[in-house]
């Protein structure tokens, strides 16, 4: 049975060889967007619920941390956590591969701290009644954010830069 299907060829597709070519265009507009969308989401949530009670100025600092691993995670290439780069710069591969795991524990640590927030005060314990928009706002901010961050991490290739 292995081997049925060898020999069947799907039609190229003329218009994915430009897609190819924008690939780094296209992935830099979608984490755009999503990072953009994260904190589009949290404002309109404290907008929208102004009041301390119903929606706590401290959840705001999941977002801060999930915006800090963004960029943690995006401040070193690819070729520096492989060891491909030609200088070794301030601490080496070691050093980029400590930086990028700090990057991703912290932007893990936002996301399950942002589930916590949505389920812990506004889905178990009820502290608004009204209000169960400002932790969906948490949550679907720091998942936009991180998504953006992987989508701008691995989404772009490096070979376009040489």
């Amino acid at each position: 049975m292995s081997g049925c299907l060898d020999y069947i060829e799907l039609p190229r597709c003329e218009g994915l060889d430009t897609v190819a070519e924008k690939r780094n265009l296209i992935a830099s507009v979608a984490a755009g967007i999503l990072f953009f969308a994260g904190w589009w989401i949290i404002i309109d949530a404290a907008a929208t619920v102004p009041s301390n009670d119903d929606f706590k100025h401290a959840y705001h600092t999941c977002g801060v941390l999930s915006t800090v691993a963004f960029f943690m995670i995006n401040a070193i290439s690819n070729a520096q956590v492989r060891g491909d780069t030609m200088g070794t710069g301030c601490m080496g591969q070691t050093g980029a591969r400590v930086w990028l795991f700090i990057g991703f524990f912290l932007a893990f640590g936002a996301l399950i701290a942002a589930c916590w927030i949505l389920f812990g005060p506004y889905v178990v314990h009820k502290c608004c009644d009204d209000h169960l928009w400002p932790g969906i706002a948490v949550f679907l901010q720091n998942t936009f954010i991180f998504f953006g961050g992987i989508v701008f991490k691995f989404g772009r290739t490096e070979e376009l830069w040489e």
